[in-house]
């Protein structure tokens, strides 16, 4: 039998040796890997599932608790504040003039209830199903079902042009720092979420109201979103109704430079 390298019966050669060694450094670190692979995990889920969300806490309801929250607050500060108003008028040392401008201030403000004839507009998302409705206009996007910020926005404008002298949106009253904000198809006001269908409600003059919300470029754009994809849009007089007053915080919350 020869001693060549190629005799299997004589040893390993030098060439079989560099040959094999790759294999194993890579056998040993495909397992150290997964050491590591496996504590990372048991690191990550101190006990608990990992495959699943289960247990976190996800952004929407985060969202919806906050706004629970808020609304219970919001029931606590309005029963207060009516507690104040009464033990006010029970120790007034102020004069009748005094109290009627205060009086007239509130109402301005919209801390007070406002009584009298109403319009309502309510806004809605359009069926997920829906198609063009009329020749010449393409398949809705997605974008198009939805009610947006700015269709909210064009409402509550057209009604204060056309004279409001109070206006609610869903069950709160608006102030002269309400802002209308929509973060995807939900809308946040005053730090409490809703839902479409959206319902606002206007005191006023219910004609020149009506006439306002027909006049705006805004809306009459939004019309056409009504009419070709079956965008929600409903007009109702409500006759005489009570709008409640505001009772929200009205402290004022801005950015600030870093020092």
């Amino acid at each position: 039998m020869s001693n060549s390298a190629d005799s299997p019966g004589t040893g390993t050669s030098p060439a079989r040796i560099r040959r094999f060694r790759p294999v194993r450094i890579l056998t040993v670190a495909v397992f150290a890997l997964a050491g590591l692979i496996f504590f990372t995990s048991f690191n990550t889920a101190k006990g608990t599932n990992i495959r699943t969300d289960a247990s976190l806490l996800k952004l929407s309801d985060l969202i919806q608790n906050r706004s629970e929250k808020n609304g219970r607050l919001n029931d606590a500060n309005s029963v207060l504040r009516d507690e104040v108003d009464a033990l006010r008028k029970e120790d007034d040392t102020g004069t009748g003039a005094d109290n009627e401008k205060l009086t007239k201030l509130e109402q301005s403000a919209g801390a007070q209830k406002l009584k009298g004839k109403a319009v309502t507009v309510t806004l809605n998302d359009a069926p997920p199903n829906a198609t063009a409705k009329l020749p010449g206009y393409p398949e809705p996007q997605p974008d198009y079902l939805v009610i947006h910020q700015q269709d909210l926005q064009a409402v509550v404008n057209a009604l204060w042009q056309g004279g409001a002298q109070g206006i609610k949106v869903m069950d709160q009253r608006l102030i002269a720092t309400s802002a209308v904000r929509c973060v995807g198809n939900t809308l946040i006001l005053q730090g409490r979420v809703y839902s479409p269908p959206y319902k606002i409600t206007a005191v006023g003059d219910p004609e020149k109201l009506q006439q306002a919300l027909a006049a705006s470029k805004a809306i009459q754009n939004y019309m056409v979103y009504v009419n070709v994809y079956g965008l929600g849009w409903k007009v109702t007089d409500d006759g005489t109704v009570t709008l409640p007053g505001y009772s929200g915080t009205v402290d004022l919350h801005y950015a600030k430079p870093v020092e």
